[in-house]
């Protein structure tokens, strides 16, 4: 910032995301180093290597990892990278230093490696941690490719995310309160006696995945045609696998908790009940706040379509 200050004279956004505020003439190797400095500087965003802190930040109550992976501080992270990406450095010089093409390249190894990582976490917290890195990620994949159409998916992600996820850690949450269980593997069966848990836990994976109609689904749908208009198929096939390994570290949740057999010794049913109301009013509201944002994508986009007006 203090470099960026000495450029320009002045850290006030540009008015539009076209031009940024750096200013013309300055050399190419500063503008690269401005812009992976601001990048990785909000390690808050959760890209590789600066993304330690957030299974770190596992050892929290329940309801604060939700707020810290769904709401504040990923997303204040997400937020001022998309935002410096648009309105410091603009998308005519990015596109001109092929700098869009080169974060999408470094945002997609953690989209993907994130994910492979969540796969053999069995701990369910610490399989959310790591899908939260690799979902914020998409933020700034769609934003990177620059294209209208990728950029609305990359912001759109933002609210999308949040609903679903903090759907997941509130599930998570509510399974911990009443069986005192954090592994997976440890869960074989719980859905048949907490269906409204397991239910919203369903749908918001859903989300995550992209799967229609939720709102995860809008997500994906405006960052492959984001893809497809940038011309960069390996995008594409970054997005397919990714939504494949989402589906992979996502769906044995649900199905062990419905189909799954209880632990050696132990009967589901066994003085185990749905969570209580408390818990479970916010659950199911935030499940359904998924959906309609699904169902109902219009009503978010007007606000995405503002931004990159």
């Amino acid at each position: 910032m203090i470099v960026l200050f000495a450029l320009g004279g002045n850290l006030t956004f540009a008015d539009n995301i076209h031009t940024g505020i750096i200013p013309d003439g300055t050399e190419t190797p500063v503008v690269f180093c401005l812009f992976f400095a601001f990048l990785f500087g909000f390690a808050k965003n959760g890209v590789m290597p600066m993304h330690a802190w957030l299974p770190g930040a596992m050892v929290a109550p329940t309801p604060v990892s939700a707020l810290l992976h769904a709401v504040a501080v990923v997303k204040v992270g997400v937020f001022c990278t998309t935002r410096v990406m648009l309105y410091v450095f603009g998308i005519d010089l990015m596109d001109a230093l092929n700098l869009g093409v080169l974060s999408a390249y470094i945002v997609s190894f953690t989209i993907v490696t994130a994910s492979i990582i969540a796969m053999t976490k069995d701990n369910l917290k610490a399989r959310l941690a790591y899908s939260t890195i690799s979902q914020l990620s998409y933020i700034i994949l769609g934003v990177a490719l620059l294209t209208p159409a990728a950029v609305q998916g990359g912001i759109i992600h933002i609210v999308n995310h949040a609903f679903a996820k903090i759907t997941l850690f509130f599930c998570a949450g509510a399974i911990y309160v009443v069986t005192r269980r954090k592994n997976i593997s440890e869960m074989g069966g719980l859905g048949r006696v907490m269906p409204f848990t397991f239910g919203a836990f369903a749908l918001a994976s859903l989300s995550m995945i992209g799967a229609p109609p939720v709102g995860g689904f809008i997500t994906k749908w405006y960052l492959l045609k984001g893809a497809l208009d940038a011309g960069q198929m390996a995008i594409i096939l970054v997005l397919v696998a990714s939504t494949l390994l989402n589906i992979v570290y996502f769906a044995p949740v649900t199905f062990q908790g419905f189909f799954g057999r209880p632990p050696d010794g132990e009967s589901a049913s066994t003085g185990i009940r749905e969570a209580p109301l408390i818990m479970v009013v916010p659950i199911v509201a935030a499940a359904l706040l998924s959906l309609l944002t699904g169902i109902f994508p219009g009503v978010m986009m007007q606000f995405v379509r503002m931004v990159i007006s």
